[in-house]
């Protein structure tokens, strides 16, 4: 499918029915595979065949849904996994252990940064949080001898910062280490990391890549880019032999596809965040739509953002896409075609406007969730990143008086009309 458009991509790649076969994706919900010999079997354990055998490691359904995804993002490997924060801690649990270290853009989704600056840390593995508009030079200092991995969000959950992924990677490269970045935002309609030097990206398809709310999931592609061996002492797990699977050099036996590989033989086998077929069909309905959601997602956005940058009552508005923003110009660079659907502002009277705001709202909805095609919004200080500190959520570029706004493909005129009601409460 890598010669087709990315439109057709969305509903063509990762599953291609045989003659009388149906049409549409199959939902194999069985746990286990039926096979003739145990000489068979045992080659599967082995790695020795390709096939499925349970579904903890793979199943037909999520391998087809992680093919379209890869291809939409142009890797040559991806997985699924039971969430996106399974992804993010499998792409970088999947090349550091005890005593290794990462270096991590600071403006983070809440649950990313408290992964990485705190649950991996009693894992024995440390990060460095760098302002993402740092210079190269400052960048550079972030990493040591023990630096395994690089890792940004190309545009920050909630503070929308555009991340400069070149520059990233191009530090990533210099330490002789990959560059990982969760394109969740963005999605791969509107970017494509690897095109701009990334090495590894991950997804929440919770988000845009379902679309309606109705599956948690995530997903790690490798770009298949990166040479593993030209750094081999730093990556032990894919350059020497694993005994768990009879000595297996997962970059002799697989190449391009060793990371995937291990993630999935090593990872996948012994924690089980594996998404199940019932979310992986319904992930693959949302993605044959999103190349015709972004764009309303991102129109819509901007009208948004139009409206409340000119009203009394708000304080400020961030919205990458729209000019005159601080992230317009790397926007622009990456994401010209658009950027995401999730805006951000602060109402003159602070949080408890901001909070009397939202309590207002009629069909604009309050929750937990974000990027799905139901506006919603959210104040991540008191919510998803309560359990940062000041410093914390300064770094994070969480302001006290945030609104996550998080614009739906409804009418634009009766969003827009919605939060006049509500600012008028205010």
């Amino acid at each position: 499918m890598s010669s087709y458009n990315i439109e057709t991509k969305c509903i063509q790649s990762g599953y291609e029915p045989g003659n009388g076969e149906a049409r549409v994706l199959p939902i194999y919900q069985s746990t286990t595979f039926k096979y003739a010999s145990s000489e068979h079997m045992g080659k599967l354990f082995d790695l020795e065949e390709s096939g499925y055998f349970y579904t903890r490691l793979a199943n037909p359904t999520n391998d087809a849904v992680a093919g379209k995804i890869c291809d939409l993002e142009g890797g040559v490997a991806a997985m699924l996994t039971s969430s996106g924060q399974a992804a993010n801690f499998y792409a970088i649990m999947n090349i550091a252990e005890v005593g290794d270290h990462i270096v991590c853009a600071s403006s983070l989704y809440g649950g990313t940064y408290n992964l990485f600056a705190h649950t991996l840390r009693k894992m024995g593995v440390e990060a460095t949080f760098v302002d993402p508009h740092c210079t190269e030079e400052e960048l550079d200092e972030a990493f040591g001898e023990n630096t395994r991995a690089v890792f940004g969000e190309t545009i920050a959950n909630p503070a929308l910062v555009v991340l400069d992924l070149e520059k990233f990677a191009k530090a990533a490269h210099r330490h002789g280490v990959p560059f990982i970045v969760d394109n969740t935002f963005a999605t791969p309609i509107n970017c494509r990391p690897f095109e701009w030097g990334a090495d590894i990206v991950t997804h929440s398809t919770t988000k845009y890549m379902d679309g309606h709310a109705t599956c948690v999931g995530g997903a790690i592609v490798d770009s298949g880019k990166f040479d593993w061996t030209a750094n081999a002492k730093k990556f032990p797990g894919l350059t020497e032999p694993d005994e768990t699977y009879h000595g297996i050099v997962y970059t002799e036996k697989f190449g391009a596809m060793a990371y995937i590989m291990k993630a999935t033989a090593q990872l996948m086998r012994d924690l089980g965040s594996i998404q199940s077929p019932q979310n992986a069909f319904l992930l693959n309905i949302g993605l044959e739509t999103l190349h015709l959601r972004m764009p309303r997602h991102c129109e819509n956005a901007v009208k948004a953002a139009e409206y409340l940058k000119g009203h009394e009552k708000v304080a400020w508005v961030s919205c990458p896409a729209l000019p005159g923003d601080s992230q317009y110009e790397l926007a622009k660079k990456y994401m010209p075609d658009g950027t995401c659907g999730v805006i951000t502002f602060g109402l003159k009277g602070g949080r408890d406007a901001a909070v009397r705001m939202m309590d207002s709202l009629k069909m604009i909805a309050i929750v937990t969730h974000v990027a799905d095609a139901r506006s919603c919004v959210l104040h991540p200080a008191s919510h998803t990143h309560r359990q940062m500190n000041e410093q914390e959520l300064r770094e994070a570029g969480v302001q006290p008086d945030l609104i996550r706004f998080s614009v739906g493909i409804e009418n634009s005129e009766d969003i827009i009309a919605d939060l006049k009601q509500a600012l008028e409460q205010v």
